[in-house]
């Protein structure tokens, strides 16, 4: 018998920070205090450049900002995982979003996250969302460092789409009763996969396509309480 699954993006739709903040944490972290202001002026330099990237594509973003991680030692980034979890993503992770995961658990559906974000930073927010599957990036790791390679494409636009459909035949998914939400074009390829697409606090092209097709489009925020200013599943997927 099928069943239906919800699928959300991380960065940007549940989570108010990007893997941008993630490695700037990490990174941050090994320096010494003296060295940390010069690095983070050296490396926000960088930043229109990987601003420009992300709208042209965020899969090429993905594929050239995890090469800032190559030459670090895998032991040591992943000792900042947990403070990253701490710092960075649980103070910005959306209470909108947590309460609609939970509903979509008690419904009895499949909670799957697809992200860019390195598999190993974003398990502690799995955990946490009681996600049933992650669909996330590995960087390789020779010697006990890291390349700046990813182990395969980056999981954004069609890769991350194709991997629901992947991931809906050996499951047994029916995705015309499934959910999606997204807040970046790079999304979109995702969002037209399923019956009840949703989009999140999304950029103007994502807005626009959105606008179009007449899907939901709603303004998630760390402020907000729990489930405020959202309505309930029940009521977005007439």
């Amino acid at each position: 018998m099928s069943v239906a699954a919800a699928f959300f993006d991380v960065d940007g739709t549940l989570v108010g920070r990007h893997i941008v903040h993630q490695f700037m944490h990490i990174r941050r972290r090994l320096l010494s205090p003296a060295l940390r202001p010069l690095w983070t002026g050296v490396f926000l330099a960088k930043a229109p450049y990987y601003l420009v990237l992300d709208k042209v594509s965020r899969t090429r973003l993905n594929e050239v900002f995890y090469r800032n991680y190559a030459g670090m030692s895998s032991a040591a980034v992943r000792s900042g995982v947990e403070s990253c979890f701490h710092e960075v993503i649980l103070p910005n992770l959306f209470p909108q979003g947590r309460v609609c995961i939970a509903e979509h658990r008690a419904a009895g559906r499949r909670i799957v996250l697809a992200t860019g974000s390195i598999d190993f930073i974003i398990k502690p927010l799995a955990d946490l969302l009681g996600a049933d599957d992650v669909f996330a990036p590995r960087l390789i790791e020779r010697a006990g460092r890291f390349t700046g390679e990813l182990d395969g494409p980056a999981v954004g636009h069609h890769e991350k789409a194709r991997r629901i459909r992947v991931y809906a035949e050996s499951h047994d998914i029916d995705l015309g009763s499934s959910f999606a939400y997204g807040d970046s074009i790079a999304d979109l390829p995702m969002l037209e996969l399923v019956g009840h697409p949703c989009v999140i606090n999304p950029d103007k092209a994502l807005s626009s396509a959105a606008a179009q097709r007449g899907w939901p489009i709603q303004h998630w925020s760390v402020s907000a309480t729990n489930g405020r200013g959202r309505q309930p599943i029940a009521a977005r997927s007439g």
